[in-house]
């Protein structure tokens, strides 16, 4: 840039990649929390399978609107106390921390896939610019130290909210069933421990990690939250989409193939493991419930294994390339999710699992480490938030058109969606290693 002045990121200590890091364990906890009990919500609220894919709009699209407009936003937003990023951390974290505590009390399909909404909007306020945060923070030399830990904060915190409800179960004697249209009680006390814990650890980074000053980063001036008004962010957004770089785009194409995977799995799993595995007749079978909590804690189990994975990732991605380690790594989580239809025995769940845990490490970190060497440090914000159109895009297809699918091919057989899912998956790996070069 011309306007750039010659200043080098200072190289930061462990204890300030970690503080900087912990709010993405409150985001993640809120994040799971909904994958892993929206679609047993749905159905305990009369929900056919062929209707959950819409159900789940929320997040692809709020995602879509609102990831772009934050980023642009942080990227010229500066305040003296909070700075850059943090103001949005804050607000997003507050706000979707209420939807949290109220959507276990949903009476209704209507006001649960309200409440969802409330919180993805807000989530997404929260999580977008964690990722440029790194950026900002982090020399190109530590960036995928910066990624990785995310990773390792988000498999933490996905591990224990997903099997909250089991714990709640097992261990404080909660109810797992409950009458037709009422959440468990195991469930409602997930949601009020994963409310506390969002807004806890957001706020936990928010006090603990400073920010540079746009001067420092080789801004010419510290800029307001926006200098050219609604029309010319627009402008920007399209404008960045139209250049993106060309690591970006290959980079992008993977993202879409990617994501579908998780999707479906997300959509689909814990009530497939409760009527196909547990074999459950309705979701007020006590059956039901037993294989939506045993779903949940391997759910939890995949992110243990993101959490220990993420220790050695780094050293894998120094020894092999970004683009090889992301490579392998999404051909484990195929192969995990195409073997859940092979299971026979309950425990073996936490085999396929582990493939979804390694995989779930990389999509984490790889795909951003990747990216952010190739980004303009003045717009980090804004590309970010464009590189999740296509996470959220392909969720947006699944969302309206999947219900057709499931219905008339695949018979609501959840068992199908999620091996299509890795299907995908596969497809992603594969572009990844050939089409991605490490310099570009």
């Amino acid at each position: 840039m011309s306007d750039s002045i010659a200043w080098v990121k200072p190289k930061l200590r462990l204890s300030q990649i970690i503080n900087m890091s912990v709010g993405f364990f409150g985001i993640q906890f809120g994040w799971d929390l909904q994958r892993a009990n929206m679609g047993p919500i749905y159905e305990h609220l009369h929900a056919n399978a062929d209707q959950i894919p819409l159900l789940f709009l929320a997040a692809p699209l709020t995602g879509l609107l609102v990831q772009p407009v934050i980023g642009y936003m942080s990227d010229r937003t500066w305040h003296p106390t909070l700075g850059r990023r943090r103001p949005y951390f804050l607000i997003g974290a507050i706000l979707s921390t209420i939807a949290l505590v109220f959507m276990p009390h949903s009476s209704a399909l209507w006001m649960a896939a309200g409440l969802l909404w409330v919180m993805d909007v807000f989530g997404n306020v929260a999580m977008e610019p964690f990722r440029a945060f790194v950026a900002d923070k982090l020399n190109e030399d530590q960036r995928t130290q910066g990624f990785v830990m995310q990773s390792l904060m988000i498999g933490l915190g996905g591990s224990i909210a997903s099997a909250l409800p089991w714990m709640m179960t097992n261990f404080l004697h909660f109810s797992e069933t409950a009458a037709s249209g009422i959440i468990p009680d195991n469930v409602k006390w997930s949601f009020y421990i994963g409310a506390f814990f969002f807004t806890a650890a957001v706020l936990y980074t928010v006090i603990t990690s400073k920010e540079y000053p746009p001067q420092d980063l080789g801004y010419k001036d510290k800029v307001k939250v926006s200098n050219t008004g609604f029309g010319g962010g627009v402008k920007e957004i399209f404008e960045a989409i139209t250049n993106m770089p060309k690591r970006m785009k290959i980079l992008s194409l993977v993202q879409f193939f990617t994501w579908p995977g998780l999707f479906l799995m997300w959509f689909f799993y814990n009530p497939a493991v409760a009527r196909n595995i547990f074999h459950a007749t309705s979701e007020t079978d006590p059956l039901y419930g037993q294989g939506t909590n045993f779903g949940g804690l391997t759910l939890a189990f995949y992110n243990v294994v993101t959490f220990l994975f993420a220790f050695i990732l780094p050293t894998i991605a120094r020894k092999l390339g970004r683009k090889l380690t992301h490579s392998v790594c999404l051909l484990a989580g195929a192969i995990g999710l195409i073997s859940v239809a092979f299971v026979e025995n309950k425990y073996m769940l936490f085999g396929c699992m582990t493939g979804v845990g390694i995989a779930w490490a990389s999509i984490l970190s790889m795909p951003y480490a990747m990216l952010s060497g190739v980004l303009p440090e003045n717009k980090i914000g804004v590309y970010m938030g464009i590189f999740n159109f296509f996470i959220v895009l392909p969720e947006i297809i699944a969302s309206l058109g999947f219900g057709w699918v499931m219905k008339n091919v695949l018979h609501n057989d959840r068992l199908a969606a999620v091996q299509i899912g890795g299907g995908l998956m596969i497809v992603a790996a594969v572009i990844c290693y050939f089409l991605i070069k490490e310099k570009d």
